[in-house]
């Protein structure tokens, strides 16, 4: 099935892109239930899983919420009414999702998952709409602090650059080749935009105008689409380069980094390619537990690693400081 979005000139103009975490939520748990499915993400993947699992977020609510295979209800993915919300506004946004939409996604998600048993969560948001949201409000933000907060900063940093060489191709060629080279199946002629292998067919009629395009670290080879009737369509598509991001990379202590800082604290800042606690870092470096968390506070307290609640641990994070103090010592 295909889908097709018609613009008059006024609707081209309106347009535009955001960054959204709970867009980034929803395709990287897509990516978490399809193991082997995305092997791009694969290093995030192997980190990722075991703490989530541990944490029951595998099995939550909102898993329960992911049972279709092509359609995830529509009230998750809010819409973003600035260029990058935060977190807390889109779960807002979703709380105060109206009973009408709650409903017409409930119903229609039902209907795709008629032939297996109903989670139980899903009557809930029906019958105690307002503690069940707070409840899965509760869980995203554990699960986003767990699966995506450690590695924000670089996710952010591919998704800003996506967009800006994306308004460069409409600065300098148009809007015509900004859509053409978005994705495989998605094309643009004659004022119209066609989306293949759609589930749900767009209808310009039932959408408010415009559109809105939405980079993602784990969308890659996918395009999601978004039009709940009223509402500003859509797009999310796989930013490029996401390769770089979660690419596993033999740790490299600088030595003219370490020359600055000390060459423990440049290993660690190596080590932290990807996140890890203070006993994963300890067990790789042979540092003591002790020496590594007091470099770690140093480094810390210069803004050069970020620290995230993993269940019982604590994640550290390199900050894009750290990144980019690395880089320039290459």
């Amino acid at each position: 099935m295909s889908a097709t979005l018609a613009f008059t000139a006024e609707e081209l103009a309106l347009v535009r892109f955001s960054v959204s975490p709970m867009w980034e939520v929803i395709t990287s748990f897509r990516v978490l239930s399809r193991p082997g499915r995305y092997p791009v993400h694969g290093p995030w993947f192997d980190q990722v899983r075991p703490r989530l699992a541990g944490a029951g977020l595998l099995t939550g609510r909102l898993a329960s919420l992911f049972h279709a295979e092509s359609y995830i209800p529509d009230f998750l993915s809010p819409v973003p009414v600035v260029a990058a919300p935060t977190l807390a506004e889109e779960l807002a946004a979703i709380r105060s999702t109206s009973p009408d939409h709650l409903s017409a996604d409930l119903d229609y998600y039902a209907g795709l998952i008629a032939d297996r048993p109903r989670p139980p969560f899903v009557d809930r948001l029906r019958t105690h709409t307002e503690s069940a949201f707070c409840e899965l409000s509760a869980e995203i933000e554990q699960y986003f602090e767990i699966a995506l907060a450690p590695y924000w900063a670089r996710i952010r940093t591919l998704l800003d650059a996506d967009v800006y060489h994306r308004a460069r191709q409409v600065a300098e060629h148009g809007a015509a080749r900004l859509f053409n080279e978005l994705h495989p199946d998605v094309s643009w002629n004659s004022g119209t935009l066609r989306m293949l292998h759609r589930q749900r067919v767009l209808c310009r009629d039932d959408n408010a105008p415009g559109l809105i395009l939405v980079p993602s670290a784990f969308a890659w080879n996918k395009i999601l689409t978004r039009a709940a009737t009223g509402d500003v369509p859509q797009l999310c598509y796989g930013a490029r380069g996401v390769g770089t991001v979660f690419a596993r990379r033999a740790p490299e202590p600088s030595e003219a980094v370490a020359a600055v800082i000390g060459r423990s604290r440049a290993l660690l800042l190596a080590e932290l390619e990807a996140p890890a606690s203070t006993t994963e870092l300890a067990a790789r470096t042979g540092m003591s537990a002790g020496g590594v968390s007091e470099h770690l506070t140093a480094l810390r307290g210069a803004g050069m690693v970020s620290a995230h609640r993993a269940g019982r641990s604590v994640l550290y994070a390199r900050t894009s400081v750290a990144d980019s103090l690395l880089a320039a010592a290459v």
